[in-house]
């Protein structure tokens, strides 16, 4: 059987899973008369069957990813091309207590593998294994020593005491406190104070000389053995910094097994790629979107002037950066948006047309989502029929985007599955939030949207079935294209267009929503505007526009994205923000805001400037400044400014002129007047 271009090779893995490949054809969409061709034993006795399959040489989906590392060995023997794709539905379908109804959901994974992934850019890093071991006493030493052969190691000491001096230097150990660092694999830089040598002379224990402050040094990895303060904020997160328990042996030694393996050349992923001329971070050294600088954990983002700057070695692919970027400025790729809402859309279509009802997205990553899965599958009832798990690579990228795209896409309800006590999850509980607030404002109601934070099998799913049905909105079919913002406000509008009506009442064209929303209105206060138009030059997205030839301010809203630029620029302080939602058609023209009369000049009479600014401004000036004495400089206020040159040529005014300035006076000068005075003159 071939699905959206690929081959697709099922196994009922020995019949532990209840099977019918006339079924599956029709689940999968296929001719009335079309059987899907079932395997028993795929990776084994039937293995002739891949190997015949990679000989056509049309690409593939294996319906299998335990023997997944099996098959990519096949494939390097037989030094095949042929593209090889994955998908469980054993763990996440086939074995259930309610597999007999998941045929749906194996149509729906299915489906969404068919999604091809693109390729993506990389980062290079390099390590020499030039490593620093940070502890306070003789266990960094005994570490040193284990990894001494493999890496080239030094030993901090952070103010030790009685540790046993050595009868054989062969390792570096010194002293120090690491007072700043930063870095990354491969170029770590610190600061480090109380910087000393050992003393040769060292007898019972290491007696080090004459510290020494704001010393700096470089190396390739650091294990953190001090037990103290982490040297870096979410350092779990930072490639090449280990801090295992050192009262914990196992992680220390799972800590040495990984640093020993990062020497070489590496590639990480291009996490996020940015894209400066869309940020709305600051104009004119005026501050308006702080969100990425607020929720990133690893410090891989900072402020650049009016700008941000993104560290791509430091990142560490969590995605919360994209997630709440109102503009798209912060544009995550592992995947990109659009790839992720598209097997979004394969998921939950499929599912739907093979009859699947009542979906429940059940959205998780590999780490720790995963095994979860696979442990409930192997050890207890598996997952419902209607849960469809959707593996991403961080959950706390999900934005307003990914949910709405859900929901018009057909899911009842959504479950982000989550590792107990994470304390990262801000910027997903500010989705989830967002994306509740709108629902409920559509009239869906509430607890279509939750976060399971748990680390048992058995809790999982008694979570998943305390769930009620709830009708799920009539699916859309829209194609995800273009910006995250852009798929978010398809799936809102859709969504809009089916909302229930409540009483007979249609739902609101507006949704008033939580502040720090990326959607809203512009409030200004008219009558305090005085057009001078700073708004428009601070605003990032054009949603504040003037008119070249008229005094007018108006605004856009569907462009507004609410990073407050226009309120923090305003020299009046009459722009307030009011985060919502606007469904009408209007929301995406231009709104007058103000206009005023231009002034027309008194002598060509061409328009200028603000009506009620000059006559402003000739008020408080007439007669009140030495420099507007007279009518005729009052006048030159109300010209434009070519007639206002001309006026002062015309009445030879030189705003340079002054009094004749006196003839110089040389040597020769002063001797005439001497020569010229009378001779009996007495000197007096």
């Amino acid at each position: 059987m071939r699905l959206e271009g690929k081959r697709l090779l099922v196994c009922d893995c020995e019949g532990s899973m209840p099977l019918d490949g006339k079924a599956l054809a029709r689940a999968c969409g296929q001719p009335a008369k079309e059987v899907a061709e079932l395997a028993t034993q795929l990776c084994r006795a039937q293995v002739e069957r891949f190997h015949k399959a990679l000989d056509a040489g049309e690409p593939l989906l294996v319906a299998c990813t335990q023997e997944a590392p099996l098959f990519d060995e096949l494939r390097a023997e037989r030094k095949s091309t042929t593209p090889v794709a994955y998908v469980n539905i054993r763990e996440t379908a086939g074995w259930s207590s309610e597999a007999e109804a998941a045929m749906p959901k194996i149509a729906a994974l299915l489906a969404a593998a068919t999604v091809p992934n693109p390729v993506m850019p990389t980062v290079p890093l390099k390590s020499a294994g030039v490593t620093l071991i940070y502890g306070r006493d003789e266990r960094a030493i005994d570490v040193a020593r284990q990894l001494g052969s493999r890496l080239d190691i030094t030993v901090m000491l952070d103010r030790p005491r009685d540790v046993a001096g050595q009868p054989r230097m062969d390792i570096p150990v010194v002293q120090g406190h690491v007072r700043a660092a930063r870095g990354y694999l491969g170029a770590f830089e610190l600061v480090v104070d109380d910087y000393a040598l050992p003393l040769p002379s060292s007898r019972g224990s290491l007696r080090f000389g004459a510290p020494r402050q704001g010393a700096a040094s470089r190396c390739d990895i650091i294990i953190d053995l001090s037990g103290g303060t982490p040297l870096f904020p979410a350092h779990e997160k930072r490639d090449g910094y280990f801090r295992p328990d050192p009262n914990d042996p196992a992680a220390v030694q799972r800590a040495l097994f990984e640093a020993v393996d990062l020497v070489g050349e590496f590639e990480k992923p291009l996490y996020v790629q940015y894209h400066a001329e869309l940020c709305a971070h600051g104009r004119s050294k005026k501050i308006g979107c702080n969100r990425c600088l607020d929720v990133c954990p690893t410090g891989a983002i900072r402020p650049d002037g009016d700008k941000v700057a993104f560290d791509p070695h430091i990142c560490a692919g969590c995605g919360a950066c994209g997630a709440v970027c109102p503009t798209g400025a912060a544009d995550y790729r592992l995947p990109p948006a659009a790839t992720l809402a598209e097997r979004l859309r394969a998921l939950l279509l499929a599912y739907k047309a093979a009859g699947g009802e009542q979906a429940v997205l059940l959205v998780h990553d590999d780490k720790h989502g995963t095994p979860l899965i696979d442990a409930l599958a192997r050890h207890g009832d598996g997952l419902p029929a209607r849960v469809l798990p959707f593996v991403v690579y961080s959950i706390t990228e999900l934005g307003i985007d990914f949910f709405a795209a859900a929901f018009a896409y057909g899911v009842s309800a959504v479950q982000v599955l989550a590792a107990p006590k994470r304390d990262d999850l801000l910027p997903l509980a500010q989705s989830l939030g967002l994306s509740e607030a709108m629902l409920g404002g559509l009239g869906y109601g509430a607890g279509r949207l939750g976060l399971i934070d748990t680390a048992d099998p058995d809790s999982l799913l008694a979570a998943l079935r305390a769930l009620p049905g709830q009708t799920a909105p009539s699916a859309a079919a829209f194609l995800p294209m273009g910006s995250k913002r852009d798929i978010a406000k398809l799936g809102l509008r859709h969504l809009h267009k089916v909302a229930p009506q409540q009483d007979g009442v249609a739902p609101p064209d507006q949704v008033a929503l939580p502040a720090g929303a990326p959607f809203g209105n512009v409030v200004v206060d008219a009558a305090g505007c005085t057009l001078c138009l700073s708004c428009v030059s601070a605003c990032p997205t054009g949603a504040l526009s003037d008119d070249p030839e008229y005094p007018r301010l108006s605004f856009t809203e569907d462009a507004c994205v609410q990073c407050g630029l226009c309120k923090n620029t305003c020299p009046e302080k009459v722009i307030t923000l009011e985060p919502r939602f606007n469904f009408l058609s209007a929301a995406a023209a231009p709104r007058l805001v103000k206009e005023e009369e231009p002034f027309h000049c008194i002598r060509c009479a061409k328009p200028f400037g603000i009506k009620s600014s000059v006559e402003r401004i000739a008020e408080k000036l007439g007669g009140k400044h030495w420099m507007f004495a007279e009518n005729k400089m009052i006048d030159r206020i109300r010209m434009c400014a070519d007639c206002r040159v001309i006026a002062q040529s015309e009445n030879a005014i030189d705003p340079y002129a002054g009094a004749p300035r006196p003839m110089v006076r040389t040597t020769d000068d002063y001797y005439a007047d001497r020569a010229a005075e009378p001779k009996d003159r007495k000197p007096s």
